[in-house]
This record gives C-alpha cells, sequence and structure tokens, in this order.
C-alpha cells in the first residue's frame, strides 16, 4: 500500500512506535519532577550543618538563652549592690565569701535573706542570727530588691559556681591617708572632689566638738572594728551599698585619696574619749545658762525690798 503524499501528520494513524515514544518521554519526565522534589524535601547532610543551626551555636544578642540573661543580670546587680561587702571567691570581707552559697544554703531560704534580710533577722532566723554575731553585729541592709532581681543574684552565683576557679587577684594597694584632711573632708572645710555631702550632716564622730554632727546616721568613732579593719571599711565606702547611702554617693562616689583620708581619720578618732552625748550637753547649756542670769539679777535686787521687809517687822502686831 503507498503513503498517500496529500495525508497531513495530524490525520495519519498512531503506529505502535509513536506510542512507545510517547509513553518513554512520559516516564522521563515524570522521574525527573519525581527527583526534583525528592531533593527539595532531603534533610542537610550530617558534616556541614545548615544554616539555622550554625546561628544556633553562636547566639547573637537577641538570642541568648533566658538563664544566661539571667545570670548576666545577676552579675550587674552584684557589681552595683554586693560587691562592696562580699566577694566571690575572693574570701570574707564585711561579709562572708558567697562562693559557693548556693550549695551552703537553701534557694527558698536564700531568696527570703535577698529581698528582706532585716526581717529575717527580726524573727530570730538562726542562721541569720549566726551571721549577725559573726560579722561584728553588721547587718545587712535591705537593698529594696524586687523578686527578679533576688532569682537573677541566685542564678549568677549558681553558674559562677560551675565555673572553673580563677586565682584571687592580691588587693591593690590603697593610698596613705592624712587624718587631718579626713577631718576637713568630715566637717565639710574641704569639699569632695565629685560634690558629695559633708560626712558631718548625717554622722557624728569624736575629735570635732562638743556637740558633734549630725544623727541621722550612726556614730563613726568606732567604724573601723565595725567594718573589720579599715579594708573593709574602704570596700563599704567604695560601694556604699544601703539605700540611703547609695541614693546619696551613687553619683558622686569618693576618691581612693579620699576614702584613705577618712579611714585615718577614723583611726584616730577611735583612739579619743566619745564627747557626752549632744542632747546631755544641751540640757546642761540650758540650766547653766538659766541659772547665771537668776544669779545676777538675785545680787542686783537683793537689798530693792529690805526697807519694806523692816517696816513690817516694825509694825505692832
Amino acid at each position: 500500500m503507498s503513503r498517500d503524499p496529500d495525508l497531513s501528520w495530524d490525520k495519519r494513524p498512531l503506529t505502535a512506535r509513536d506510542f512507545a515514544l510517547t509513553v518513554l518521554a512520559g516516564v522521563i519526565l515524570l522521574a525527573v519532577v519525581v527527583g526534583l522534589s525528592l531533593s527539595r524535601l532531603q534533610p542537610p547532610q550530617q558534616g556541614r550543618p545548615s544554616a539555622p543551626a550554625e546561628q544556633a551555636q553562636v547566639p547573637t544578642p537577641g538570642s541568648i538563652p533566658a538563664a544566661s540573661a539571667q545570670a548576666e543580670q545577676g552579675a550587674a546587680l552584684f557589681e552595683s549592690h554586693c560587691v562592696s561587702c562580699h566577694t566571690l571567691g575572693g574570701g570574707k570581707l564585711v561579709g562572708p565569701d558567697l562562693a559557693g552559697v548556693t550549695d551552703r544554703r537553701d534557694p527558698a531560704w536564700l531568696q527570703r535573706w535577698i529581698l528582706a534580710p532585716d526581717r529575717v533577722l527580726a524573727e530570730g532566723d538562726p542562721i541569720a542570727q549566726q551571721l549577725f554575731q559573726e560579722f561584728n553585729k553588721i547587718p545587712m541592709p535591705n537593698l529594696g530588691l524586687t523578686q527578679p532581681e533576688a532569682e537573677a543574684l541566685i542564678a549568677y552565683f549558681q553558674s559562677a559556681g560551675e565555673q572553673p576557679a580563677v586565682a584571687v587577684q592580691p588587693p591593690v594597694s590603697q593610698p596613705e591617708g592624712d587624718p587631718g584632711v579626713g577631718r576637713l573632708l568630715f566637717l565639710g572645710a574641704d569639699r569632695f572632689e565629685n560634690g558629695g555631702p559633708p560626712c558631718m550632716a548625717c554622722h557624728s564622730v569624736a575629735g570635732i566638738g562638743a556637740l558633734g554632727g549630725g544623727a541621722l546616721g550612726p556614730d563613726l568613732t568606732q567604724v573601723l572594728s565595725k567594718y573589720g579593719g579599715p579594708q573593709g571599711l574602704d570596700a563599704f565606702l567604695d560601694g556604699v551599698p544601703t539605700p540611703t547611702m547609695n541614693a546619696v554617693w551613687v553619683n558622686r562616689p569618693l576618691s581612693a585619696q579620699e576614702r584613705a583620708d577618712l579611714i585615718a581619720f577614723f583611726q584616730a578618732a577611735a583612739v579619743q574619749e566619745r564627747a557626752p552625748q549632744t542632747l546631755q550637753l544641751l540640757a546642761a547649756l540650758a540650766v547653766g545658762g538659766a541659772a547665771i542670769p537668776i544669779a545676777i539679777a538675785g545680787l542686783v535686787w537683793r537689798r530693792r525690798l529690805s526697807p519694806v521687809r523692816r517696816s513690817l517687822l516694825r509694825r505692832p502686831v
């Protein structure tokens, strides 16, 4: 049978060969589509982590784990509120060394102590009483911290305990103090470098005159023995952790030389006899001041009524 040249391609009958080629092309196309789909779903190779895994290994500031961020907040709180009285592995200061404190104390007790040490001590807690007696009867001040801040401090103590031990650096030598300069700073005759108020506005001490100073804060005559010597007092003056002093001195810190001069003055004041109490002295002055004019008036007017008395005595009854 001859082939008609006028017969077009679309009108030709489908042969077995054409059918086989069509099926083969469809199979190849289907295999390509399936292969591409599987390649997109395939997990990354184990030898090379994907981009998200690499980001997890090197956290950005916004992706720091919560525990680490809490410990960092606790470290900042420790530097601003605790370092003047405590160390972490550096030994006792005004208060105990806090290295390993989360192992020695129950976490619930430690949180109560950080939040309200004055209340815990007033309740007669045996641990609080022991610390009070051991550290020169210096009560831990109530720093006004919140519960999240207390939890951050505890997290910092825990993280510090997990770190390898660091060699304690020797204390930096302090400049030699001048008690005369310290006395002038205490009285306000010399100004502090950063503009802080004179100590006499709130405190009294031996060696500044009979009337003493202010009564808002405690008498500082024996302050050195209270804080365990010059080093402890220097640490306290450098940090001023009590709420009242912190509010005044946080932006007006004392220089190292000013602290040394004040400590030298307190050392000299500690060996002097304390002047009488201000109220007792004022009462004595008031009595003496009233007695003197009364005695003078009696001397001046003692003869004024003598003629009257004589006439009364001479008058017959």
